[in-house]
């Protein structure tokens, strides 16, 4: 039987050396190459010609800082290119934002998303190498209850009653720009457009101009912000609301 050509990602070097060692230990796998970032990711998975990719989540970058691709991220890119290309992530995170690009990704099929702590053994990562070649898809349970805890929470969000360019918007006012800079971004034509998308956003979040209500607060909350943050984005939103620039 032809052994199971694998990708190894993984940011920490001596765990991807211990993984290679163990997975080839198998007889099974024969790991064709390794990258420690996303973008390496790409491109190693572009130019070899492997069965399946084993990565992480996450993946520090120090050059891309904080615009480092991650794993996710990483397989979507690769997928543009080589169609269901075979991904079994394997990640120790539990941070919001993984489980909700992985939501986002639309990755449907030849895949699996598992702990780190419940596939210690390298021999245990080979059915599921194996199983996302074969088309397979597992998440496992943890996993899929900690995804599921974050589509409850963001369809409860105010950020679902938003449209793309709305929330695009809401975004850059949460990181303080201005009505000009924002539209300097979005490449918009009329400034002004800004402060009228202020005003659907407020309509959305039932917030009006002299609200100071915690509910109002709660409902302008963007994931993971600190109510000191949220107090900021709010006033930032009152000056952009009705500011013409």
């Amino acid at each position: 039987m032809p052994k199971i050509k694998v990708l190894l990602v993984d940011d920490h070097g001596p765990l991807r050396k211990a993984l290679r060692e163990g997975l080839e230990a198998t007889g099974i796998v024969q790991v064709l190459g390794e990258a420690s970032t996303g973008q390496e990711a790409i491109s190693r998975a572009l130019e070899l010609d492997i069965d399946v990719i084993l990565m992480d989540v996450q993946l520090q970058d120090a050059q891309a800082g904080r615009k480092a691709i991650s794993g996710v991220g990483a397989a979507v890119a690769i997928r543009r290119e080589r169609p269901r290309m075979p991904v079994v992530f394997y990640s120790i995170q539990d941070d919001d934002e993984y489980y909700r690009e992985f939501r986002a990704s639309g990755i449907l099929t030849h895949y699996a998303y598992v702990r780190k702590s419940n596939y210690l053994l390298p021999s245990m990562l080979v059915p599921l190498l194996r199983d996302a070649v074969n088309g397979r898809s597992l998440v496992d349970p943890e996993i899929e209850d900690r995804v599921q805890e974050v589509r409850d929470l963001d369809e409860q969000s105010p950020r679902a009653l938003l449209e793309p360019n709305e929330l695009r918007v809401a975004e850059l006012v949460a990181q303080g720009m201005t009505n000009e800079q924002i539209a300097a971004r979005l490449n918009l034509h009329d400034k002004r457009a800004v402060s009228r998308t202020n005003g659907r956003i407020y309509a959305s979040a039932q917030m009006d101009d002299e609200s100071s209500s915690a509910p109002a607060a709660d409902a302008w909350s963007l994931p993971g912000a600190s109510m000191r943050e949220d107090g900021s984005r709010k006033r930032i939103m009152r000056r952009n609301r009705y500011k013409e620039d």
